[in-house]
């Protein structure tokens, strides 16, 4: 396998309209000697037409389309056309931060114990301006588990799933993202501290848009049945994966 990080974006018709600057901000990236990087953008659904917003001579672009399933749908369905070692989330309506990769690349190329890392997030306002994420861990090693005392306490995550980066071989281990209609990112997030170590940013890895066409705003996402239903799964999954897992062994592939 390449020294190559694949960028998974999953596109429907709102975030069609920022996937430019989302480009920008891959492009933007300084990696580490040897390593390169590839985009691999899934289109959920007919009639998106990301590649209309994209450059045409960039081999490093895969664009591919799937039927409508959601977000977390067309990330799993990303992922299965990417080659990285390593996979990284990008929604298309958000922005990388400078460096982002190449600390993720250190930190999973440094710490064979670590299986996932994530990191600080702004939120990006519509006026330009940002707003930070509040309740940060402290930089450093995320011990297994961890997250999921946060959540189980709050029903909210401590960290940003947005702002994943995963072993391949364990992000394959859990089927990709959960296939729910909103926080199939938080259910990845629950089943990868369930079963290894993470690692957290205290630098900014991540612009996190916020506008009216984002799935986050619908009525549903944060109460009523579907929200419980929701959130028992999560709960359900993670709690089936820790007892699964056994021991505090790492189950990441060492590479």
């Amino acid at each position: 396998m390449t020294k190559t990080i694949s960028i998974v974006t999953p596109v429907h018709g709102p975030g069609l309209q920022f996937i430019t600057e989302a480009y920008k901000s891959i492009d933007a990236q300084a990696l580490p000697g040897g390593w390169s990087w590839e985009w691999c953008v899934q289109e959920d659904g007919d009639g998106v037409d990301a590649a209309a917003q994209l450059p045409t001579d960039d081999p490093r672009i895969h664009i591919d389309s799937s039927r409508r399933g959601g977000p977390h749908v067309a990330r799993t369905m990303a992922f299965a056309r990417s080659t990285g070692r390593y996979v990284k989330n990008l929604d298309a309506d958000d922005r990388l931060a400078p460096g982002v990769l190449a600390r993720d690349i250190a930190v999973l190329s440094s710490r064979p114990d670590v299986g996932w890392t994530t990191s600080r997030v702004l939120d990006l306002m519509d006026d330009g301006t940002t707003r930070a994420f509040e309740g940060d861990p402290e930089p450093g090693l995320l011990p297994r588990g961890s997250n999921y005392a946060f959540w189980e306490h709050h029903r909210r995550p401590q960290v940003h799933p947005a702002t994943l980066c995963v072993r391949r071989s364990l992000l394959a281990l859990l089927g990709g993202w959960m296939a729910l209609p909103a926080s199939g990112d938080t259910g990845l997030l629950l089943g990868l501290d369930a079963l290894a170590p993470g690692w957290f940013s205290e630098e900014t890895g991540l612009l996190y848009r916020k506008h009216a066409g984002q799935i986050t705003t619908h009525p549903a996402h944060r109460a009523g049945s579907e929200w419980e239903a929701r959130m028992s799964l999560i709960q359900e999954h993670a709690v089936a994966l820790r007892a699964w897992s056994g021991d505090e062994t790492s189950l990441t592939r060492r590479t």
